[in-house]
């Protein structure tokens, strides 16, 4: 069960809802909370009436892990720039367990950038003429507002199955930042950064209500006709099916296929693997074709991934889909694509991605096929899916066609699919609002079974 925290905030039902735009992640973590955050959610790298300056400092940080993220797909060399750039944010080896709470290179820089530039000052000074808990899904904005003394409670949702060691101001054991923790490793790894235990609390990581439902009845829903998808000759349904009527529902269970085997293919906010994509459908397109399969290719807010993906299609003779087998999800704005996203995702069976911030919505029953990491903490990611056993490593994407089929004749997909409902964080949304407005008696208990 949640931990108390210190004292009781007279603000009950609003929030400082603060993120980044670098990437999805940041964003997407802090989706779920824009009924309670005041004014919308803030993005501090873009806030209207920023400072020259500190847009300054937000947009190179922002350009250089954009370009790095790209850039590892160059051959030969792309791999080596990216692996010096991701030394510096590693994720040291938990075992053997020992302190870690010493400071590095990258936080000394961005205090230093606190101390002689005022990097976030304007941002905490103006949420500060109205004290409500601020909330915040990036590490460079807590750390913000506990050095220029934000005079509420301020809470660092964690977005990874692991952190580095930036998470965690210089001197952990005096910090007033309560982190929300995404699963049990991620506690424990604050802890050996120093971090004070009554500092932790284990939440899971946000996921989106609308995928969730009261009482988890619209993830059960979902998961119900979702199951016989995964496991079409009921391999795994027939030898579990007493399990899955008292996990799923009785009522929810379908077990009859209601639409074509339905695959969402996300791409990284920096537009990287996108050509993954698209091996995918040409291996698929048959089955397209005649409707067996249909295929989500999520371009999010990129529009040059969008472009790629129609001009790729078009290559592959493929025009005549768009729209209707393989659709294409581009938005303008990233809250529209999350809504999208979202919805798309209740009629999914399969989401195929590379272990980001999306590990977490195994969760919601949904099998995971991880395309490979890029950088330590995906790697971290995908050590915990399949601890897990929620998600797997794609094979060759050329051959999909034939190892998909395989892996859903098996059952192996709809046991995946039940090990992420089961095993994953369900109430992380659910739990950091019960913790932020001081309700801590009615959040739900977070199981800590296999969540390293």
């Amino acid at each position: 069960m949640v931990k108390k925290i210190h004292k009781l905030s007279k603000h009950r039902n609003k929030a400082w809802v603060v993120t980044v735009d670098m990437g999805y992640g940041h964003q997407r973590a802090a989706y779920p909370f824009s009924k309670i955050a005041q004014g919308g959610v803030i993005t501090a790298n873009s806030y209207s009436g920023i400072p020259k300056s500190d847009k300054f400092i937000w947009q190179n940080s922002r350009v250089f892990y954009e370009f790095v993220s790209r850039f590892k797909m160059v051959p030969v060399i792309g791999e080596k720039v990216f692996d010096l750039y991701d030394k510096v944010q590693a994720i040291p080896k938990f075992y053997p367990k020992r302190d870690l709470s010493n400071s590095n290179m990258q936080l000394r820089q961005m205090y230093k950038l606190f101390r002689d530039n005022d990097w976030g000052k304007h941002l905490i000074a103006k949420l500060a003429k109205k004290p409500l808990p601020l909330v915040t899904t990036f590490f460079a904005t807590a750390m913000m507002a506990e050095f220029f003394n934000y005079p509420e409670d301020i809470y660092c949702i964690l977005c990874d199955a692991d952190i580095s060691r930036a998470w965690v101001p210089p001197e952990p054991h005096k910090s007033r930042i309560i982190y929300l923790a995404s699963n049990k490793r991620v506690e424990e790894r604050l802890k050996l950064y120093g971090v004070r235990p009554e500092r932790i609390i284990l939440t899971g990581f946000p996921l989106p209500e609308e995928n969730v439902g009261q009482g988890l009845k619209i993830l059960k829903q979902d998961l119900g006709k979702r199951l016989i998808q995964l496991d079409p000759q009921k391999v795994y349904i027939s030898q579990y099916k007493k399990t899955l009527h008292s996990q799923v529902g009785r009522g929810n269970l379908k077990l009859n296929p209601s639409r074509p085997l339905t695959i969402t293919f996300a791409v990284g906010g920096a537009g990287a693997q996108r050509e993954l994509g698209i091996d995918i459908v040409k291996s698929l397109k048959k089955d397209i074709i005649l409707k067996k399969v249909r295929i989500n290719l999520v371009a999010g807010v990129n529009e040059g991934v969008a472009k790629y993906f129609k001009q790729e299609l078009r290559h592959a003779r493929m025009s005549k889909e768009i729209g209707k087998g393989v659709n294409i999800l581009f938005k303008s704005s990233k809250d529209e694509y999350f809504k999208a996203f979202n919805k798309a995702l209740r009629n999914s069976d399969i989401l195929w991605t590379k272990p980001s911030e999306l590990c977490f919505y195994c969760a919601l029953g949904m099998p995971i096929i991880m395309a490979p990491p890029i950088g330590s903490q995906e790697i971290f990611n995908q050590k915990w899916l399949q601890l897990i056993g929620a998600g797997v490593d794609q094979e060759d994407p050329k051959y999909t066609n034939e190892w998909l089929m395989d892996w859903l004749n098996s059952g192996w997909l709809a046991e995946a699919a039940i090990q992420g409902f089961v095993e994953a964080p369900k109430y992380g949304t659910y739990n950091v609002e019960k913790v932020i407005f001081h309700k801590e008696k009615e959040a739900k208990e977070v199981k800590t079974v296999l969540q390293y």
